[in-house]
């Protein structure tokens, strides 16, 4: 898995049969400290995250598995919301 911040949404009037009805959000995978870690992509929303929101994301098959299309035209999926994250500085 990994953290992202929902950073805007994709309107695509015409896209792949396994993608209508799919809300389409881009993110921005972040490191621990809240920074961006790497580019923005898109990510299939499960659950329904907003602009600003913190989320959990999987890539891959595992991506499709989620949304129950395992032969669908997905890479990322939004599973979760985050409302914390607590790291111990020790380790």
């Amino acid at each position: 898995m990994v953290i992202g911040k929902v950073i805007g949404n994709v309107v695509a009037t015409r896209k792949d049969d396994s993608l209508v009805g799919s809300k389409l959000l881009i993110v921005r995978p972040i490191d621990l400290t809240g920074q961006g870690a790497v580019r923005p992509y898109v990510a299939v929303d499960t659950v329904g995250a907003g602009n600003g929101d913190n989320v959990l994301i999987v890539e891959g098959s595992s991506a499709r598995h989620v949304l129950g299309k395992p032969d669908g035209a997905v890479d990322a999926a939004i599973v979760g919301i985050i409302d914390s994250i607590e790291v111990d500085q020790e380790l």
